[in-house]
């Protein structure tokens, strides 16, 4: 049996899914701090319960691979701490960022995320780190049909221009 055979946790990791888990829980880190600051500047009910379930669902994500980078003796990326909660009407207008530019912003993260789940998944020779970043793919691409939806309800969509067919003659 080779040294990739067997058990996958009992198989080292190799550089690009050290990296890649590391990025990835570094990013979501940068990524919770700035939802957690979304949810005082949102006014949108709808908007800050899904912030809420992003956050909520990259803090899980980020206990399941900071057990394996910590398992595996990799130092964990810098965490940022938690925001205090703010009131939205207590931020200056000017200052505050609106609801479809939260929405906007949330919604360029999803695509990334999903990116950033597909290029680890194919770099992966372990399958339990393969099939983690499978499942936070998932996750993701049910959170983006949300985000969506919201967008698509509320108005927030700029879309490109639409092409129509025109009638064949």
């Amino acid at each position: 049996m080779g040294i990739l055979s067997g058990n996958p946790k009992d198989e080292p990791l190799h550089y690009g899914e050290v990296l890649g888990s590391w990025a990835f829980v570094g990013a979501n880190n940068g990524l919770i701090s700035g939802y957690e600051a979304f949810v005082n500047h949102a006014g949108d009910n709808d908007l800050i319960e899904l912030l809420e379930e992003a956050v909520k669902m990259m803090r899980s994500e980020n206990k399941m691979l900071e057990k394996v980078l910590k398992e595996n003796g990799i130092a964990l990326p810098p965490s940022l701490p938690e925001r205090p909660k703010a009131k939205a009407e207590d931020i200056p207008v000017g200052a505050r960022f609106t609801d479809p530019e939260i929405s906007g912003a949330v919604s360029i993260n999803v695509g990334q995320g999903l990116v950033s789940c597909s290029e680890v998944m194919g770099q992966c020779l372990r399958e339990d780190i393969a099939m983690m970043f499978s499942k936070f793919h998932a996750d993701r691409m049910l959170f983006g049909f949300k985000m969506l939806n919201l967008n698509k309800e509320k108005g927030w969509i700029i879309p490109p221009p639409l092409h129509k067919n025109s009638p064949s003659q």
